[in-house]
């Protein structure tokens, strides 16, 4: 892609070091945003302790900075998050909330090693308002933290939890201000105060724009289902096209949150990549397979029903790399969704350059889009390499998995140059990420969808 302006072009280099030059951007305004308790802790620190009381403090508020810091990373700010790919922002996310919990432990346990009876002592119950709060504070971060990572072990229904989540976080980070505020407030401290009210405001003002302005804009512009395709075992394509005006526009392989059957206020939304072409504009396909609580009853929907489409997101996009002589798709199930996306692009553009796609699946049964994959191949430079896990008698292709072996053999040999993507399950990705690596492909030229929130 060239960006063009008025008298002005673009080169994809331009691009590229825009692109970076806003992620070191973005990049900086997390750290300062964390750093400034820090900053005001040194200017102006405790004044209860000594060296040991102040390192305590100065933990707990790096820590309740990260921590509030990720109302920003999920408020799917489009400009923030274009430069990594909202993927990525999440997966920092979901560990910075955990180093946040744990800078928070810490400062909890030596302020109380340090100082038992400022603290609550053993009876933390019986201590002040602003102290109890901050105890409070910590024991529902570490309540949302460890829900989030151990939902799937828990078998917690996604929407439920996330609105579990939300509340707990807002629970808690409320607490939290309440703490730090009425710590410092009778130490007069003006700066600090109007620093962790100023973050305060910032982090609360993100939650209302994801759960209340971004809804609200959602439902000026609802789309409605107009097909409900079955597309192989237990997968489905779902098409909705805008009520009024045309569909979004989106990169080819990007994704999208999908609402059904409830209003974009139910927080009910959930991350599906597009899977028709980016070239269409009348409608937006979404290849979803029965997997969960929300996509088992996928194949019920009806023709006709309202959805809501926050999007587009991410990164995970041959469009950010126009200078690639060609590109390697490895998809592994429904990870051929975004793939499928790609190659239609391709096909509407008229694109020339060689694709090798190589798509896994555990049965015959199970793949997806065979016919129209044969008939991609005589539209584009484009080679299909399908592999079963369980092949039937019979079968000549690839068996088995995606291995160093298997890419060997079907490697191009005029691969230099090329963009090699990866969409399917997480354990999957990782071990032909290795294998790539380990057949001389470069970690640069490597892309994985990332996303795994459902």
């Amino acid at each position: 892609m060239v960006w063009a302006m008025p008298g002005l072009i673009v080169s994809p280099v331009s691009t590229v070091s825009r692109r970076r030059f806003l992620a070191t951007l973005w990049a900086v305004v997390a750290v300062a945003l964390c750093a400034a308790p820090l900053v005001v802790e040194w200017l102006s620190p405790a004044r209860l302790g000594g060296f040991i009381w102040v390192f305590g403090v100065a933990l707990g508020s790096a820590g309740f900075a990260l921590g509030g810091l990720q109302f920003l990373l999920t408020g799917r700010f489009r400009r923030a998050t274009a430069p990594f790919g909202i993927d990525l922002v999440y997966l920092v996310h979901r560990w910075a909330a955990v180093a946040a919990l744990l800078l928070l432990c810490a400062h909890a346990g030596i302020l109380w090693i340090n100082n038992p009876a400022a603290v609550g002592g053993a009876r933390p119950w019986t201590a002040s308002g602003a102290i109890l709060a901050g105890w409070i504070s910590l024991a529902l971060f570490l309540l949302l933290v460890v829900s989030a990572l151990a939902r799937r072990a828990l078998r917690w229904e996604y929407d439920g939890w996330r609105r579990a989540h939300a509340a707990l976080a807002l629970v808690a980070t409320g607490a939290g201000l309440f703490h730090v505020v009425g710590v410092v407030a009778p130490q007069g401290r003006v700066v600090a105060i109007v620093v962790w009210l100023g973050l305060g405001a910032l982090w609360l003002g993100s939650l209302f724009h994801v759960r209340l302005l971004r809804p609200w804009a959602l439902a000026r512009h609802p789309y409605a289902v107009t097909a409900v395709e079955r597309v192989g075992a237990r997968t489905w394509t779902v098409r909705v096209a805008a009520s009024r005006g045309e569909a979004i526009r989106f990169q080819p392989g990007q994704f999208a949150w999908l609402t059904l059957r409830a209003g974009p206020f139910a927080g009910a939304e959930h991350p599906f990549s597009f899977s028709g072409s980016a070239e269409a504009r009348s409608e937006l396909s979404f290849t979803i397979k029965e997997l969960g609580d929300f996509t088992g009853t996928i194949g019920s929907v009806r023709v006709g029903e309202l959805a809501y489409v926050d999007g587009p997101y991410g990164a995970f996009t041959p469009d950010r790399h126009p200078e690639a002589s060609g590109w390697v798709l490895i998809a592994g199930g429904v990870g051929l969704a975004p793939m499928m996306s790609i190659l239609r692009t391709f096909a509407d553009r008229g694109e020339r350059r060689p694709v090798l796609l190589v798509c896994a699946h555990r049965t015959d049964a199970s793949r997806l889009f065979v016919a129209e994959l044969q008939a991609l191949e005589r539209r584009l430079s484009l080679t299909v390499v399908p592999v079963l896990e369980e092949p039937p008698a019979g079968w000549a292709g690839e068996c088995g998995r995606v291995t160093v072996d298997l890419l060997r053999r079907v490697w191009p040999a005029d691969a230099t140059g090329r963009e090699c993507f990866l969409c399917g399950p997480v354990p999957m990705t990782r071990a032909v990420s290795r294998a790539l690596r380990e057949i001389g492909v470069s970690g640069r030229n490597i892309h994985v969808e990332l996303f795994d929130m459902a």
